[in-house]
Formats: C-alpha cells, sequence, structure tokens
C-alpha cells in the first residue's frame, strides 16, 4: 500500500472514489435525479481542488491518497479547524467501496493522524451524517468520539441532514 500527497495527475482517481463512496452511503437519502447529478460532480470537482491546494502555502488543505496495488481507494482531506484552535478538521474522508473493509481506510486515517501530529495540531475533528453507522463506527474505532454537538447540512438539495461531530486528541501518546 502507497499512502502519498494527491497531486494534480490525481483528479480523476480521487473523483471515482469519492463519487463511488458518496454513491453508496448517501445516495439513498436524494431523489434519483439529484443523486445522479451529485455522483457527477463529484467525479469532476477533484482536478480544481487539487490544482488549488497546489497553490497554495503553509496552512492549506492537504489532500492524502491511498493506493493498493496500483488501484487509488481511498483519500483524506485536512486543514486547519475554523471553530477549535490549535486543532485540525478532516474536512473528507472517503474509501471506494471496493475498499471497505480491507484495512485501507484504517491506514489511510493512521498516516492522516500522523501527519496532522508531527504539524503540532493538538486535536482534530470532524463532521459525519448522523444516518451513516458504517461511518460512525470507523471514526470510534479510530479513537474518535461523538462530541454532542450536531447541525443540519445542505448537501446541495435543500434537503437538510443531521451531521454529528466527532474529535479525538491528537498527542504522542494517544492511538491512530
Amino acid at each position: 500500500m502507497e499512502i502519498r500527497r494527491a497531486g494534480p495527475g490525481d483528479g480523476d482517481a480521487l473523483g471515482e472514489i469519492h463519487a463511488a463512496a458518496w454513491r453508496a452511503a448517501y445516495a439513498p437519502f436524494f431523489e434519483p435525479g439529484f443523486a445522479a447529478r451529485a455522483v457527477a460532480d463529484r467525479r469532476t470537482r477533484w482536478h480544481r481542488r487539487v490544482a488549488q491546494e497546489a497553490g497554495s502555502g503553509a496552512g492549506a488543505a492537504v489532500t492524502l491518497l491511498a493506493v493498493v496495488d496500483g488501484r487509488p481507494l481511498a483519500l483524506s482531506v485536512t486543514l486547519p479547524s475554523a471553530s477549535r484552535p490549535d486543532c485540525a478538521e478532516i474536512a473528507s474522508f472517503y474509501a471506494h467501496p471496493d475498499g471497505w473493509g480491507t484495512g485501507v481506510a484504517a491506514a489511510l486515517m493512521d498516516e492522516t493522524l500522523r501527519g496532522l501530529r508531527t504539524k503540532g495540531y493538538a486535536g482534530v475533528h470532524l463532521w459525519t451524517l448522523r444516518d451513516t453507522p458504517q461511518s460512525r463506527r470507523f471514526y470510534v474505532k479510530c479513537g474518535f468520539a461523538e462530541c454532542g454537538t450536531a447541525r443540519a447540512f445542505d448537501l446541495g438539495e435543500g434537503n437538510l441532514l443531521e451531521q454529528v461531530e466527532y474529535a479525538r486528541p491528537l498527542a504522542a501518546g494517544t492511538a491512530g
């Protein structure tokens, strides 16, 4: 397995991971036409995002890509938290359904957390949909705990879904 920072040539791979994971986890919450458009959008947005990241300075978002046997299977995006001083936020964390249960997501999370720890962050937080039990179990397995904070979030259709916040410390002795 290779875990590396994504570059400008990785837009298609990132888009495929995001689209496949989004289709499996989120599409059931939406009407089929919107879900199809949302999946298509996720396939194309990554070229722009990675190009912007490459042109940004220190403190910008970092996109990591996990590749197994030459196939990209998982991605993470981290950035400084806008709401928690001294913390980072995992803005995106997706694994292609073909990689679910293989350990690729756990390895990517370990590397994501190691990178944040190296940068000196005290902790990390993220938001995930309340009604996605698989992702919630994964985050708990990775040492995150639900904060008790929730928010309504619009994924683009006007259909507000509830997100819950998870966080964990990044001290040198913490797991993950």
